[in-house]
């Protein structure tokens, strides 16, 4: 495995099998494209599937930066009983009848049409939110009470794909729903309370992640296909940086690349956002692009640009 420089620098979305962990899939990508520095944005568990966006090399840097604040799901949701965990992973704490109205799609389209808007979400207690230097989940393995804030979350709409079952064993009530919703929103939390809403009990009975940010399903590479192949699985499906990041992008001139490399302030220059020329604004991050690649990000201060975050080694995708 290198530990020099590395020889691939890019994004990418790999679709995330079901019972692997978030770094199961670093692990298996460190190991499939021979580079020690991955990483990935935007944590699944590993009852869910779905777009992980992963970063290999100097794209580890970009991580951190991506905003990716809207995501979308597809899930499942059980009727009829609710788990510690708010998924089918955890012990049963609660159950109930199921009303009947409920396999009714009509009834079931009124209900999630009230899940809409922004409110306070409160996460599940097992969950990756720290608290007091360790993790919720960990607490509540341990028996701890854990004592969670609850946090604003925006639901931009919530649809019904359909119903099955009927509410009894051995049929249990199934909705499956799509979700699009502001980064941090918990989806088993949407299901439990969906359940309590309806007038009796639910969990996420399964989940995929369907897109985060721009980023979809489309996007993604197999993560079996990137085991035996490599990064030529992902050839025409790297992830351009710049549209990752949302940043307005200056063209580097040939002259300049001596003085960028060395963190030296430049013109502004030329910038573009949505391909239209416009100003930057004081403080605002422009993405440095040269020869389809991400050399850097910097910022406006004064009437330069200044250096925010260099790529020594340019980050590959750029369209």
């Amino acid at each position: 495995m290198r530990r020099g420089p590395s020889a691939v620098n890019a994004l990418i979305a790999v679709n995330k099998p079901l019972g692997l962990t978030s770094h199961d899939v670093v692990s298996r990508v460190r190991r499939a494209v021979g580079e020690k520095r991955v990483g990935h944005a935007g944590t699944l568990d590993p009852a869910a599937t779905g777009v992980l966006v992963v970063g290999i090399g100097q794209a580890t840097k970009l991580l951190g930066l991506l905003t990716l604040d809207r995501k979308a799901y597809r899930a499942r949701v059980e009727f009829g009983s609710q788990t510690d965990t708010d998924d089918a992973e955890g012990a049963v704490v609660a159950s109930s009848a199921v009303p009947a109205r409920l396999a009714d799609p009509y009834v079931a389209r009124e209900l999630l049409s009230r899940l809409t808007g922004t409110f306070d979400q409160m996460p599940p207690a097992y969950s990756a939110i720290s608290v007091g230097g360790k993790r919720a989940y960990a607490l509540a393995r341990e028996g701890k009470q854990v004592e969670l804030e609850p946090r604003r979350v925006t639901v931009h709409a919530a649809a019904l794909v359909g119903v099955e079952g009927e509410g009894t064993e051995p049929s249990p009530l199934v909705w499956t729903c799509d979700f699009d919703v502001s980064k941090g929103t918990y989806i088993r939390s949407i299901a439990r309370d969906l359940g309590l809403c309806a007038g009796t009990h639910a969990h996420l009975c399964g989940l995929e992640r369907t897109a985060a940010g721009s980023i979809g399903l489309g996007d993604c590479v197999g993560l079996d296909e990137l085991t035996d192949r490599g990064m030529a699985a992902a050839e025409g499906r790297l992830l351009d940086p710049v549209a990752a990041l949302g940043l307005p992008v200056r063209q580097v001139a040939v002259e300049e690349i001596a003085d960028i490399s060395c963190g030296r302030r430049i013109e502004i220059g030329r910038v573009l956002a949505d391909g239209s020329p416009r100003e930057l604004r004081p403080g605002e991050k422009v993405a440095l692009v040269w020869d389809h690649a991400l050399v850097g990000i910097w910022e406006r201060r004064g009437l330069e640009l200044a250096c925010s975050v260099n790529f020594p080694q340019a980050i590959e995708g750029v369209r």
